[in-house]
């Protein structure tokens, strides 16, 4: 499958590089390429990406290249001034990640309801159009322990309470999480639980 590529356009480099860095936890499968202005997406192949995560301030000074390319774009607002937009996702990039992270697969929800033009992937799974196969993910299989592990972490326990509620000893809840880490390549917590929502183990407004 060809990695999908994603585009952040924003002359904020600081939250450019705090989103590209989230973006390649949760989808370790795509190119990410951050562009500080719109003269140098231009400059680049723009319609190679699957989608733009672009600021509100460049998307109104450029809404003629950014309206035919609806369904690819997502608008990065920042904090209170909300722009409101017509069927167009925003996402507040000054949220805790967790909440952050929550945003990202309310978009991933929105983009299949919408679906995707070409079949490109879809940014938060990787999925062409809605269709689970062909996943990165999807190769590395976890044991059903493993899965109960899983669902602890992004809940929010630590070692010792997951070892407490599953009845097993701390160091066989350390070997499941390195298993876990190890089969899918996602170390983080934050990472985990995108991967988590994205199978079905855990809704995405129970985390």
């Amino acid at each position: 499958m060809v990695a999908p590529e994603i585009a952040i356009v924003d002359s904020n480099t600081l939250s450019c590089l705090g989103l590209q860095n989230l973006m390649e936890e949760i989808i370790p499968m795509a190119v990410i390429r951050v562009f500080s202005s719109f003269e140098e997406l231009v400059d680049d192949t723009p319609d190679m990406y699957a989608h733009y995560f672009v600021s509100a301030q460049i998307y109104f000074e450029h809404t003629a290249f950014f309206l035919p390319r609806k369904p690819k774009t997502i608008v990065l607002a920042n904090g209170d001034n909300q722009p409101q937009l017509a069927g167009i996702p925003t996402l507040n990039i000054y949220q805790d990640e967790k909440v952050l992270i929550k945003s990202i697969l309310q978009l991933h929800q929105f983009g299949h309801k919408e679906g995707h033009p070409h079949g490109h992937p879809h940014p938060a799974t990787g999925h062409p159009g809605g269709h689970p196969c062909g996943n990165s993910y999807a190769e590395h299989d976890l044991s059903p322990r493993e899965i109960e592990v899983l669902v602890l972490i992004t809940k929010g326990f630590i070692n010792k309470e997951i070892a407490d509620k599953l009845n097993i000893s701390l160091t066989t809840v350390i070997s499941h999480r390195k298993n876990i880490t190890e089969k899918l390549g996602i170390k983080s917590v934050a990472g985990l639980t995108i991967y988590a929502v994205m199978h079905g183990y855990v809704e995405a407004d129970r985390i």
